[in-house]
C-alpha cells in the first residue's frame, strides 16, 4: 500500500501518519520526490482502514501495489534511485562502463588492463577473484589475492572495483577488499546470501538468473533491499533459451521493463549475454540504446590465452572501439 501526500502537507502531518502505520504495524518507507512524499507501507495491512487515510485532507490518493516486489516498486519509489561507488554515480543519466578480465589472472596483467581500459574512458574495474565454473577442473580463480591486486589496481587508476561473493563464507572477504560486491546469476536465488547482501554497507551489483523471470529477478533484489541496503544495482546478462548458436539470449526487452517497474538502475552484460566477442559490441550498442545505465565488458590483451572467457573477450582496440561507438549513441539517446 502506498500513501501519496500532497504537496502542501507539512511536515508534522507526515510524521504523525508515519507513526500511525508505525502503531498499526507497518514499515513505512518515505520516499521525496519532485513536490511529493510518498510513504510505502511494507506488511500486514489489514489493521489499516482506508477511508480514514483518504478522509485526512493532506493526502492525495491511496494506492495498493499490485506487485508482489514492493520495494523495488517503482510505484513505492518514482525517483529514479542514483548508485553512488566512491566517485562514480550509476543511474543518474550518465553512462557507465565496468570493464576488465573475467577473471583476475595475476597482478601485472590486471594492472595492464586496468590502465589500458581507463584510456578508453572506462569507470570501473571488473575481475573475478573466486570463479563459479560449470567445470571443477576449469580456473577457480586466485582468491584473496585476486581481491588484493584489484585493490591495487583501484590505487592505481582511481577506478573503484566490482567483484563477485560466491557464498556467505566469503563474503566479508570480498566486502573488505572492493567496492561494489556482484551476487552472480548461480546466486540469484541464494537466499541466505542475497540477505547478507542486504545488510551489507557496499553497493551490490545482482545480476539476472539463467532461467529467471523479471518478476523473480525483482524479487531476489527486493530481498536486498528489505533487508536494510537500498544500493542495488540490477545487470540483465543473458537468459538461457533453446537457442544455441549464443552463450545466452540477451534479453534486452528486459531494460525497459524493469524501467517501467523499477526505480533500480541496470546495467547489460553482453559478454556474458553473447558469449562471442564479435557480437558484444553490436550488444552494448543496443543496449545503450534502449536505455541501459551502464555495461560490463570483459577486456583481455590476449584472449586466446585467458584464464576464463576468451572468447567472449574485447582486445583493446575493439573496446576503445565499442566505447567511441556507444559514447555517440548515448549522447543521441
Amino acid at each position: 500500500m502506498v500513501i501519496v501526500m500532497k504537496p502542501s502537507a507539512p511536515r508534522e502531518m507526515v510524521d504523525k501518519i508515519k507513526r500511525k502505520m508505525v502503531s498499526l504495524g507497518c514499515d513505512v518507507h518515505e520516499s521525496v520526490g519532485k513536490g511529493q512524499t510518498i510513504l510505502g507501507l511494507v506488511g500486514d495491512t489489514r489493521l489499516i482502514n482506508p477511508s480514514q487515510i483518504e478522509a485526512n485532507v493532506y493526502v492525495e490518493k491511496l494506492l495498493r501495489v499490485s506487485h508482489p516486489f514492493k520495494l523495488a516498486s517503482r510505484t513505492f519509489h518514482p525517483e529514479d534511485t542514483v548508485v553512488k561507488i566512491n566517485g562514480v554515480s550509476i543511474g543518474n543519466g550518465s553512462l557507465i562502463v565496468a570493464a576488465g578480465p573475467c577473471a583476475v589472472e595475476s597482478e601485472d596483467h590486471l594492472m595492464e588492463v586496468a590502465s589500458e581500459i581507463r584510456k578508453s574512458g572506462a569507470s570501473m574495474i571488473r575481475g573475478g577473484a573466486f570463479k563459479p565454473r560449470t567445470s571443477p577442473y576449469s580456473f577457480q580463480g586466485l582468491g584473496e589475492d585476486g581481491l588484493k591486486y584489484l585493490k591495487k589496481a583501484k590505487e592505481a587508476t582511481g577506478m573503484p572495483v566490482v567483484s563477485e561473493a560466491m557464498d556467505q563464507t566469503m563474503f566479508d572477504m570480498v566486502e573488505e577488499y572492493v567496492d561494489m560486491i556482484q551476487i552472480g546469476a548461480r546466486n540469484m536465488q541464494n537466499f541466505a546470501l542475497l540477505k547478507q547482501a542486504g545488510k551489507s554497507k557496499k553497493p551490490i551489483l545482482l545480476k539476472r538468473g539463467m532461467s529467471a523471470t523479471i518478476e523473480e529477478f525483482l524479487m531476489s533484489a527486493e530481498y536486498i533491499l528489505a533487508h536494510g541496503n537500498p544500493n542495488v544495482v540490477l545487470c540483465e546478462r543473458g537468459i538461457r533459451t533453446y537457442e544455441t548458436y549464443t552463450r545466452n539470449t540477451l534479453d534486452l526487452s528486459a531494460v525497459p521493463v524493469i524501467k517501467e517497474l523499477s526505480h533500480l538502475p541496470i546495467m547489460v552484460d553482453p559478454s556474458h549475454g553473447t558469449g562471442k566477442w564479435t557480437l558484444v559490441e553490436p550488444m552494448a550498442k543496443a543496449a545503450v540504446a534502449v536505455g541501459a545505465d551502464g555495461l560490463m565488458i570483459e577486456v583481455h590483451n590476449q584472449p586466446e590465452e585467458a584464464f576464463s572467457d576468451g572468447a567472449q573477450s574485447l582486445k583493446y582496440d575493439n573496446f576503445q572501439r565499442m566505447m567511441d561507438t556507444v559514447q555517440k549513441i548515448y549522447a543521441v539517446r
